[in-house]
């Protein structure tokens, strides 16, 4: 199985009509802008399909009527968004400068790159920064050891957060209010036969990794595929991300991954503490 940034069937889940951030406000607040929220909805449908959408496919993913999602498009389509070849729409790359707007904004991507390539360098294994946004991880930050391997991933790639090292660094780290309420929400789907999905087992497994800070993830979420993590924290010890090292499974056994990696994880970790506020 490769992995991507693609999602997978989850991707057509219907938009409830109220249209909520994730501070909490909605269409009845007034200092809500409906449009700019819409239009930023129908961008994200596009996540995965390459081969573009009409404007019933947007109207079927967003919820919003055909007529909306028709002048959505052609909006984004003006503002040089968006692209349509007969009935057919497609992002275009001025959507890019909105995550290049928001990487140039954050330092926490351009302070974690030399610290990923040096623990790339002492390790010669791929390592990347990934924060939690919803129910994934991410990828913020990379740094690709110079070999092959299955998973093909790159800053802005997204996975599930239950079945990755990052990701359940970062779940460990949620309050328990917001934890029980992912727990309650998510599903957990076997992407190989050592996937976790019992939701308590999953609790049990995040209490262990929140007590012994780092978590280790064994062919849960790729057969072959091994990976370790740590939280990134500031000056105040708040978790502002999680670091990892990831393996193939026949390079290095579980147990060398704790004695060899992990250290290395901890103490370029700690880096992050000195340099962010």
């Amino acid at each position: 199985m490769t992995l991507s940034s693609k999602r997978g069937p989850h991707e057509a889940k219907l938009v409830p009509d109220t249209i909520h951030d994730q501070s909490g406000a909605s269409e009845g607040d007034p200092n809500f802008v409906l449009s700019l929220a819409r239009g930023l909805k129908v961008i994200e449908t596009f996540e995965g399909h390459t081969e573009g959408q009409s404007v019933a496919d947007v109207a079927r993913r967003t919820g919003f009527s055909r007529a909306a999602a028709r002048r959505l498009l052609m909006t984004l389509e003006a503002l040089g968004y968006a692209e349509s070849v007969g009935r057919t729409y497609r992002l275009k790359t001025r959507v890019l400068k909105l995550g290049f707007s928001y990487l140039s904004s954050t330092s926490l991507p351009a302070l974690a790159q030399p610290i990923l390539e040096h623990v790339t360098d002492v390790l010669h294994e791929s390592s990347s920064l990934s924060v939690l946004e919803g129910d994934e991880i991410v990828y913020l930050a990379r740094s690709a050891a110079k070999r092959v391997m299955s998973v093909g991933l790159s800053v802005g790639s997204r996975l599930p957060a239950y079945c990755t090292s990052m990701g359940r660094v970062l779940l460990a780290s949620l309050p328990p209010e917001k934890l029980s309420a992912y727990l309650d929400r998510v599903e957990l789907k076997a992407l190989t036969p050592r996937t976790i999905t019992d939701k308590e087992r999953l609790q049990q497994t995040l209490d262990r990794v929140r007590e012994s800070g780092f978590a280790l993830i064994d062919e849960e979420l790729e057969l072959g595929l091994r990976s370790i993590a740590v939280p990134v924290r500031n000056r105040t010890s708040r978790v502002m991300g999680a670091m990892n090292i990831g393996v193939q499974a026949s390079r290095a056994t579980a147990d060398e991954m704790m004695a060899r990696f992990l250290p290395v994880l901890q103490e370029n970790a700690a880096n992050f503490a000195h340099i962010l506020g």
